[in-house]
């Protein structure tokens, strides 16, 4: 089912990896997408790319833990098809003895205030649409612990009952509440970023895994849901890459 070009998708933290790859798929399913992030350039260079290859495409400087600056985009919205919540990351790997509280607070208000924000602004739009999409990226982290991921997984099943929460409150609503929660991706950012920058300590994440997880694959998955029917909810969709058995159990060839 392809969406008419008046639809709109709102893609949070749409600068790079999943994010950008989720933009581009709308963007080719028919959807007038929003890129929003607070990268400023990037998601202007993409929503150039993608008008130039016929698309319709906007950006937006936006941090979502600004809920003044949340508020305000909203405003722009009567009616909204899709909002995909990507916007989120990871700092660290520090075991619960010795983390920064900082980096548990700022994973906290990203992937969940973040979240929180942006889906309580647009709902009304989504709402107004008749046939809305709340999509939010997770993370195999909210369904599993794992060493040294404490303040990333805490986060993450934190996004994750916000999802799960959100479905049970809007039922009877034309809104429905999709969670993607990918394994091991390898994107040109995510570990680095977790990992300051530490180029080396951001490979050995993928070091030996024959093929985990692109961005493309994350952002087909979400085309997907969001094209199906509208009777038609994928409530929980877990991907991982087929050397990934759980969060602790991966073939590595080494």
């Amino acid at each position: 089912m392809t969406a008419p070009g008046n639809r709109i998708a709102v893609v949070t933290g749409a600068s790079s990896g999943i994010g950008a790859a989720t933009a581009r798929r709308l963007a080719e399913a028919g959807y007038r997408v929003v890129l929003t992030a607070r990268r400023k350039d990037r998601i202007e260079a993409l929503a150039a790319e993608l008008v130039e290859a016929g698309h319709q495409a906007t950006a937006y400087a936006l941090d979502v833990t600004d809920r003044a600056a949340v508020d305000e985009f909203a405003t722009a919205f009567r009616s909204l098809a899709v909002l995909v919540n990507n916007a989120g990351g990871a700092l660290g790997a520090d075991p619960v003895a010795t983390g920064d509280p900082a980096d548990w607070r700022q994973m906290y208000e990203t992937n969940v205030l973040g979240t929180l924000n942006i889906t309580q602004a647009l709902l009304p739009a989504l709402t107004a649409s008749g046939d809305g999409t709340v999509v939010v990226v997770s993370s195999t982290a909210g369904h599993g612990t794992y060493e040294g991921g404490g303040g990333y997984v805490a986060a993450k099943h934190a996004e994750h009952v916000l999802a799960e929460t959100l479905r049970l409150e809007i039922v009877g609503t034309p809104v429905r509440v999709i969670e993607i929660a990918p394994g091991m991706v390898k994107t040109d950012e995510f570990a680095t970023t977790r990992f300051r920058g530490d180029s080396e300590k951001a490979a050995k994440v993928y070091a030996g895994v024959a093929d985990p997880l692109t961005a493309d694959d994350v952002a087909d998955t979400i085309a997907w849901t969001v094209t199906r029917p509208p009777h038609v909810n994928i409530d929980l969709l877990v991907v991982r890459p087929r050397a990934q058995a759980s969060n602790t159990k991966i073939h590595r060839e080494l």
